[in-house]
Formats: C-alpha cells, structure tokens, sequence
C-alpha cells in the first residue's frame, strides 16, 4: 500500500504539486510571522509613548516642587507678591 503511494508522490505532476504546497505554506507562515512581529513592535512603540508621556509628567511634578515655597512664611510672602 505504501508503496503505491511512494510512487505516486515521486511522479512528476505529484512533485510538481508538493513543491507548490509547500511554497505556498512557506510564504504563508512568512507572512503571518511578519504580522506578529509588526504587532510586537506596535506594542513596543506604544509602551515606549506611555513611557515618555510619564516621564514628562514626572519631570513637570519634580520642577513644580523644586519651584514650591519651602516654608509657611515663604508662602505668606510669595501670595502677597501674587507669584502663586
């Protein structure tokens, strides 16, 4: 029985078939690896955007309490200037 089908499979049309299956099934996992990696690197690119946002977020918070009055009276003084 097997060795029908080994003869089968080694003519010239049947050879002719696999190689395009396995073409075809070659370019297709090439190109759905393509999709996950473009997903990958669209994941990246978003984490890397959050990532800054945040940080600028903390560098305004940082800037903003390096500004801030450093006691009551510093305070009372910079209201009456209204540098608030």
């Amino acid at each position: 029985m097997t060795g029908g089908l080994i003869r089968i499979l080694a003519s010239g049309p049947a050879r002719w078939a696999l190689g395009l299956i396995l073409a075809t099934a070659t370019i297709l996992l090439f190109l759905l690896n393509l999709r996950r990696a473009g997903e990958h690197a669209g994941r990246l690119a978003e984490r890397c955007e959050t990532r800054e946002r945040t940080d600028a977020i903390q560098r305004q918070m940082l800037e903003a309490a390096a500004r801030r009055p450093h006691d009551r009276d510093a305070l009372v003084e910079r209201l009456r200037e209204g540098r608030f």
